[in-house]
Order: C-alpha cells, then sequence, then structure tokens
C-alpha cells in the first residue's frame, strides 16, 4: 500500500510503501475492544478497602440481654446494620490486571491502525526538526498539516526538543512507536506519524516473515562492512610485505655491487 509522504511544512514529497499487514486489515472490534478493557483494567491500582465488623473501633458487649426487653435482639454496636458497624462484603485491595495473549495485542493495534487509516486520520510526515523547543512551533506544524482537535505525535525515537515542545498544548501527546496502544489510538482524533516511527511500527508488528527479512538485511549489512574490513586489511599488509620484499632485494643487490668492487 501507498501512502502520500509529507514534510513537517505539510508539502507533498513523494508516495511512501507501508505494510497491508498493519494499515490495511479487516478491523477486529471485538478485540479491540477487550485490549481496551484490559488496558483500563491493568491502570487501577485496586487500593479500595473497608472496614469490616472485626476492624472497626468500638466494643463487642451485647448491647442488652437477649429477651425481657420487648426489642428486636441486639448483639454488638460493631454489627453491619448499625450506624458506625462495619461493612458487610466490601471492597478490598485486589489486583484488576487482566492477561491478553500478543497476538490478539498486536491485532488490536494493527486494527487500530487500520481503522485509522481507512477514516484517513493518519498524517506521514518524512520528519521533524525543530531548532529548539518552543510551543510555537508545534502549532505551526499542526496547522500546516490541517489538524485540528486533538493529536497524537508518533515518535520513532526520543526527541526531547518535540516532545517538550508539544507538553503546554492540552491536545496533543507525543508518544514512541513502540508504546503504541488501542486507547490512544482510538482517543485522538488525528495521527500524525513519521517516518522512522512507520518503521519502527513495521519492525515489530508485521509477520514473522517480515521480520526475518529486516534481520537478515541487518546480518547481510553487518558481514559485508566486515568483509570491506578484512579487504582493506588484507590488502594493507599485502602492500607492507610487498615493500619488504623491494627493501630486501635491493639491500642483496646492495651487498652482491659491493663484494664485486672489492674483488
Amino acid at each position: 500500500m501507498e501512502v502520500k509522504l509529507y514534510n513537517q511544512h505539510g508539502v507533498f514529497l513523494d508516495l511512501f510503501h507501508v505494510s497491508d499487514d498493519i494499515f490495511g486489515i479487516e478491523p477486529n472490534m471485538a478485540v479491540m475492544h477487550q485490549a481496551m478493557v484490559r488496558q483500563r483494567a491493568n491502570a487501577r491500582l485496586g487500593t479500595h478497602n473497608t472496614r469490616g465488623r472485626g476492624e472497626v473501633r468500638g466494643s463487642t458487649r451485647k448491647l442488652y440481654r437477649q429477651k425481657g426487653t420487648g426489642r428486636a435482639r441486639q448483639g454488638s454496636n460493631r454489627a453491619p446494620h448499625r450506624r458506625g458497624g462495619g461493612i458487610a462484603h466490601g471492597p478490598h485491595p485486589r489486583s484488576y490486571a487482566q492477561k491478553m495473549p500478543r497476538k490478539m495485542r498486536r491485532l488490536a493495534v494493527r486494527s487500530a491502525l487500520s481503522a485509522k487509516h481507512a477514516a484517513e486520520q493518519i498524517r506521514f510526515v518524512d520528519g521533524l526538526e525543530l531548532e529548539r523547543p518552543r510551543t510555537k512551533d508545534v502549532v505551526a506544524l499542526l496547522d500546516a498539516h490541517g489538524l485540528s482537535g486533538k493529536t497524537l505525535i508518533v515518535l520513532g525515537r526520543k526527541d526531547e526538543t518535540v516532545q517538550c515542545s508539544a507538553n503546554n498544548l492540552p491536545y496533543v501527546k507525543t508518544l514512541l512507536a513502540h508504546y503504541l496502544n488501542v486507547i490512544d489510538l482510538l482517543r485522538f482524533d488525528n495521527i500524525l506519524m513519521l517516518r522512522d516511527a512507520v518503521l519502527v511500527v513495521e519492525g515489530y508488528l508485521g509477520n514473522g516473515r517480515q521480520a526475518l527479512m529486516i534481520e537478515d538485511e541487518a546480518d547481510e549489512e553487518i558481514e559485508a562492512d566486515e568483509s570491506d574490513v578484512t579487504d582493506e586489511a588484507d590488502e594493507a599488509d599485502a602492500g607492507i610485505e610487498a615493500d619488504e620484499a623491494d627493501e630486501a632485494d635491493a639491500g642483496i643487490e646492495a651487498d652482491e655491487a659491493d663484494e664485486a668492487e672489492v674483488r
């Protein structure tokens, strides 16, 4: 799939190829919903607590005798049905964490990216170069691309200049590509994704064959660099050996000439 690539000033540069498996699949709404529920549940602290009848302050003495008063029988003043008593079956600290298979988590993110791309809410930018942290530069960036409303800027690597420039804008958030999640993708109206962020996302959200191809290409580049270094070292060694051989031959010829003159 080819998408339009712009520079930071909103000028069209060229068509950019992105993976169909990430930006062009049919969104799985059920998996997206499950991932959102899981993420919201994992964000809960679970520190709520109530005191039962055995934890509240008060005496355990029976209020009055069991029979003969004409009133309903009563026990401790800490009983749940009495004012100031304990709470029956109240909440206690617990974990709300939910587990989800890795493939389903990645499918949820890919579905969210595909849904955003189908709605034309993703803007692909070649790169951002800000001289210094300044909020006006981020505002000018959004205006140049015609982005209004809440905007998520996805970075491929940490850029403190861009992050500091966007911190003062309540409707803008910066996020590294490794931390993409369903809630942030769906909560923001627009997504401004850098080119290097797309490469990072395709690196860990792509299928196994693509990841293996990326690793093979990296290994080939490393091997090529090592072979170049080895060739240069061999050439240097060969040159040194040739120079030493020439010097030795010249020395032998000089010695023979001296002996001939002596004779």
